[in-house]
Protein backbone atom coordinates (compact mmCIF):
# COMPACT_ATOMS: atom_id res chain seq x y z
CA UNK A 1 0.00 0.00 0.00
CA UNK A 2 0.85 3.30 -0.68
CA UNK A 3 1.82 5.00 2.59
CA UNK A 4 3.33 8.29 1.20
CA UNK A 5 1.53 10.50 -1.16
CA UNK A 6 3.28 13.80 -0.70
CA UNK A 7 6.29 13.94 -2.57
CA UNK A 8 8.23 16.31 -4.79
CA UNK A 9 9.32 14.87 -8.40
CA UNK A 10 11.21 16.96 -10.89
CA UNK A 11 5.56 -3.86 -26.29
CA UNK A 12 8.14 -5.45 -26.38
CA UNK A 13 11.36 -4.36 -28.73
CA UNK A 14 14.57 -6.37 -29.33
CA UNK A 15 17.09 -4.15 -31.71
CA UNK A 16 19.05 -5.76 -34.79
CA UNK A 17 22.48 -6.16 -33.90
CA UNK A 18 24.66 -2.83 -34.64
CA UNK A 19 28.12 -2.95 -34.59
CA UNK A 20 28.98 -0.60 -32.08
CA UNK A 21 27.86 -0.75 -28.52
CA UNK A 22 26.49 2.15 -26.04
CA UNK A 23 29.25 4.31 -24.79
CA UNK A 24 27.51 5.32 -21.35
CA UNK A 25 26.36 2.35 -19.21
CA UNK A 26 23.08 2.72 -17.18
CA UNK A 27 22.32 2.53 -13.64
CA UNK A 28 19.86 1.43 -11.19
CA UNK A 29 18.37 3.40 -8.33
CA UNK A 30 16.42 1.99 -5.82
CA UNK A 31 15.16 3.23 -1.89
CA UNK A 32 12.46 2.94 0.23
CA UNK A 33 10.34 5.36 -0.15
CA UNK A 34 8.45 6.64 -3.58
CA UNK A 35 10.47 9.82 -4.36
CA UNK A 36 12.99 7.35 -5.73
CA UNK A 37 10.79 7.98 -8.96
CA UNK A 38 12.09 10.84 -9.38
CA UNK A 39 15.48 9.93 -10.22
CA UNK A 40 13.83 8.15 -13.54
CA UNK A 41 14.53 11.28 -15.21
CA UNK A 42 18.70 11.22 -14.99
CA UNK A 43 19.93 9.74 -18.11
CA UNK A 44 22.07 7.22 -16.42
CA UNK A 45 18.80 5.66 -14.78
CA UNK A 46 16.90 3.19 -16.28
CA UNK A 47 15.51 1.22 -13.63
CA UNK A 48 14.05 2.90 -10.21
CA UNK A 49 12.98 0.59 -7.79
CA UNK A 50 10.67 1.53 -4.75
CA UNK A 51 11.25 -1.71 -2.51
CA UNK A 52 8.11 -2.26 -0.39
CA UNK A 53 6.59 -4.66 1.28
CA UNK A 54 2.67 -5.49 0.88
CA UNK A 55 0.57 -6.11 4.33
CA UNK A 56 -0.61 -8.99 4.95
CA UNK A 57 -4.57 -8.15 4.84
CA UNK A 58 -3.69 -6.89 1.11
CA UNK A 59 -1.72 -10.00 0.15
CA UNK A 60 -4.47 -12.44 1.91
CA UNK A 61 -7.21 -10.43 0.00
CA UNK A 62 -5.17 -11.39 -2.98
CA UNK A 63 -5.24 -14.73 -2.98
CA UNK A 64 -8.49 -15.41 -1.98
CA UNK A 65 -9.51 -13.35 -5.22
CA UNK A 66 -7.34 -15.33 -7.88
CA UNK A 67 -8.85 -18.69 -6.29
CA UNK A 68 -12.38 -17.13 -7.08
CA UNK A 69 -10.99 -15.66 -10.58
CA UNK A 70 -8.20 -17.53 -11.59
CA UNK A 71 -8.09 -16.12 -15.39
CA UNK A 72 -8.88 -12.66 -14.12
CA UNK A 73 -7.38 -9.91 -16.43
CA UNK A 74 -8.16 -6.24 -17.63
CA UNK A 75 -7.11 -3.21 -19.76
CA UNK A 76 -8.11 0.28 -19.29
CA UNK A 77 -7.36 3.66 -19.83
CA UNK A 78 -7.69 5.46 -16.30
CA UNK A 79 -6.96 8.92 -15.29
CA UNK A 80 -6.58 9.69 -11.32
CA UNK A 81 -10.14 11.18 -10.61
CA UNK A 82 -12.04 7.79 -11.74
CA UNK A 83 -9.22 5.21 -11.30
CA UNK A 84 -10.49 3.82 -8.17
CA UNK A 85 -14.17 3.49 -8.78
CA UNK A 86 -13.23 1.97 -11.90
CA UNK A 87 -10.49 -0.53 -10.61
CA UNK A 88 -12.74 -1.27 -7.47
CA UNK A 89 -15.52 -2.35 -10.41
CA UNK A 90 -13.44 -4.46 -12.08
CA UNK A 91 -12.86 -6.63 -8.93
CA UNK A 92 -16.60 -6.55 -8.29
CA UNK A 93 -16.23 -4.25 -5.33
CA UNK A 94 -13.66 -6.70 -3.99
CA UNK A 95 -10.03 -5.87 -2.81
CA UNK A 96 -10.35 -2.69 -1.83
CA UNK A 97 -6.67 -2.18 -0.39
CA UNK A 98 -5.51 -2.82 -3.68
CA UNK A 99 -7.71 -0.66 -5.59
CA UNK A 100 -6.57 1.98 -3.61
CA UNK A 101 -2.87 1.08 -4.36
CA UNK A 102 -3.35 0.91 -7.69
CA UNK A 103 -5.48 4.21 -7.78
CA UNK A 104 -2.51 6.14 -6.27
CA UNK A 105 0.25 4.74 -8.32
CA UNK A 106 -1.85 5.56 -11.29
CA UNK A 107 -1.99 9.38 -9.53
CA UNK A 108 2.00 9.20 -9.09
CA UNK A 109 2.51 7.82 -12.68
CA UNK A 110 0.12 10.48 -14.01
CA UNK A 111 1.73 13.30 -11.76
CA UNK A 112 5.39 12.59 -12.76
CA UNK A 113 5.01 12.00 -16.21
CA UNK A 114 2.43 15.01 -16.50
CA UNK A 115 -0.31 12.75 -18.00
CA UNK A 116 -3.50 13.43 -17.51
CA UNK A 117 -4.50 9.16 -17.70
CA UNK A 118 -2.39 6.08 -17.73
CA UNK A 119 -3.17 2.87 -19.93
CA UNK A 120 -2.88 -0.02 -17.25
CA UNK A 121 -3.19 -3.60 -17.92
CA UNK A 122 -3.49 -6.25 -15.14
CA UNK A 123 -3.44 -9.85 -15.47
CA UNK A 124 -3.41 -13.23 -13.63
CA UNK A 125 -0.52 -15.20 -15.16
CA UNK A 126 0.60 -19.04 -14.20
CA UNK A 127 3.69 -18.95 -16.72
CA UNK A 128 5.90 -16.54 -18.14
CA UNK A 129 4.17 -13.70 -20.28
CA UNK A 130 7.58 -12.66 -21.95
CA UNK A 131 10.05 -15.26 -21.01
CA UNK A 132 12.75 -14.03 -23.24
CA UNK A 133 15.06 -10.80 -22.18
CA UNK A 134 14.00 -7.68 -24.02
CA UNK A 135 13.08 -4.07 -24.13
CA UNK A 136 10.06 -2.26 -24.48
CA UNK A 137 9.27 0.36 -27.37
CA UNK A 138 7.83 2.84 -25.06
CA UNK A 139 9.31 5.72 -23.15
CA UNK A 140 8.72 4.08 -19.40
CA UNK A 141 6.81 1.28 -17.91
CA UNK A 142 5.75 1.24 -14.29
CA UNK A 143 5.44 -2.75 -12.97
CA UNK A 144 4.79 -4.22 -9.78
CA UNK A 145 3.54 -7.63 -9.04
CA UNK A 146 0.66 -8.12 -6.01
CA UNK A 147 1.52 -11.86 -5.92
CA UNK A 148 3.89 -14.83 -6.47
CA UNK A 149 7.57 -14.05 -8.07
CA UNK A 150 8.27 -10.73 -10.07
CA UNK A 151 9.96 -9.57 -13.10
CA UNK A 152 13.90 -10.33 -13.98
CA UNK A 153 16.26 -7.66 -14.66
CA UNK A 154 20.19 -7.21 -16.30
CA UNK A 155 22.15 -4.69 -15.32
CA UNK A 156 23.24 -2.41 -18.59
CA UNK A 157 27.13 -3.28 -17.74
CA UNK A 158 26.73 -7.04 -17.67
CA UNK A 159 25.00 -7.70 -21.04
CA UNK A 160 26.06 -7.62 -24.94
CA UNK A 161 23.21 -5.45 -25.90
CA UNK A 162 23.80 -7.13 -29.72
CA UNK A 163 22.72 -10.35 -28.26
CA UNK A 164 18.95 -9.41 -28.14
CA UNK A 165 16.08 -10.60 -30.61
CA UNK A 166 17.43 -11.37 -33.97
CA UNK A 167 21.16 -11.37 -32.47
CA UNK A 168 20.53 -14.46 -30.39
CA UNK A 169 20.42 -16.40 -33.75
CA UNK A 170 17.56 -18.55 -32.01
CA UNK A 171 19.42 -19.77 -29.18
CA UNK A 172 17.93 -19.25 -25.72
CA UNK A 173 18.70 -16.37 -23.26
CA UNK A 174 21.48 -18.54 -21.22
CA UNK A 175 23.19 -19.87 -24.54
CA UNK A 176 23.18 -16.57 -26.53
CA UNK A 177 25.90 -14.73 -24.73
CA UNK A 178 23.65 -12.23 -23.50
CA UNK A 179 24.88 -12.78 -19.96
CA UNK A 180 28.03 -14.10 -18.84
CA UNK A 181 26.32 -16.19 -15.64
CA UNK A 182 22.83 -16.61 -14.05
CA UNK A 183 24.02 -14.50 -11.32
CA UNK A 184 24.04 -11.54 -13.03
CA UNK A 185 19.98 -11.75 -13.16
CA UNK A 186 18.37 -9.74 -11.03
CA UNK A 187 14.88 -9.95 -9.39
CA UNK A 188 12.12 -7.14 -8.29
CA UNK A 189 10.78 -8.63 -5.36
CA UNK A 190 6.77 -8.76 -4.24
CA UNK A 191 5.37 -5.79 -4.02
CA UNK A 192 7.98 -3.63 -5.23
CA UNK A 193 7.21 -1.17 -8.02
CA UNK A 194 9.43 -0.18 -10.64
CA UNK A 195 9.93 2.41 -13.14
CA UNK A 196 11.86 0.62 -16.69
CA UNK A 197 12.84 2.98 -18.73
CA UNK A 198 12.40 1.91 -22.63
CA UNK A 199 13.83 2.42 -25.86
CA UNK A 200 11.55 5.56 -26.93
CA UNK A 201 12.94 7.82 -23.81
CA UNK A 202 14.90 10.61 -25.67
CA UNK A 203 18.65 9.52 -25.89
CA UNK A 204 17.92 5.92 -24.57
CA UNK A 205 17.01 4.20 -28.15
CA UNK A 206 20.07 1.64 -27.57
CA UNK A 207 20.05 1.73 -23.32
CA UNK A 208 16.30 -0.30 -22.36
CA UNK A 209 16.05 -2.00 -19.20
CA UNK A 210 16.84 -5.48 -20.49
CA UNK A 211 13.54 -7.58 -18.91
CA UNK A 212 11.65 -10.79 -18.59
CA UNK A 213 9.29 -12.38 -17.34
CA UNK A 214 9.74 -14.71 -14.13
CA UNK A 215 8.82 -19.06 -14.67
CA UNK A 216 5.80 -18.98 -11.99
CA UNK A 217 6.20 -22.05 -10.02
CA UNK A 218 3.52 -24.66 -10.07
CA UNK A 219 0.23 -24.63 -8.77
CA UNK A 220 1.18 -21.03 -8.37
CA UNK A 221 -0.76 -17.31 -9.76
CA UNK A 222 1.09 -14.45 -10.60
CA UNK A 223 -0.95 -11.08 -10.16
CA UNK A 224 1.13 -8.10 -12.42
CA UNK A 225 -0.15 -4.66 -12.93
CA UNK A 226 1.80 -2.26 -15.61
CA UNK A 227 1.12 1.53 -16.37
CA UNK A 228 2.16 3.02 -19.67
CA UNK A 229 1.80 6.66 -21.03
CA UNK A 230 -1.27 6.77 -23.04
Amino acid sequence: MLNEKNFNLASEWSPKPFATMPVTYRHRVQDNHPTVFSDIYQSEINIAIWQRKLPAALQNSVKTFLELNPTFQTRMILNPKDALSRVSKSFNNNMAEVSEDIAELVDMFCYLFGLKQAAIRLKVLDGAMCPKFHVDRVPCRLVTTYQSIASEWLPHEVLDYTKLGWGSNGLPDSESGLYQSESDIQQLGCGDVALLKGTLWEDNENAGLVHRSPVVPANEKRLVLTLDFN
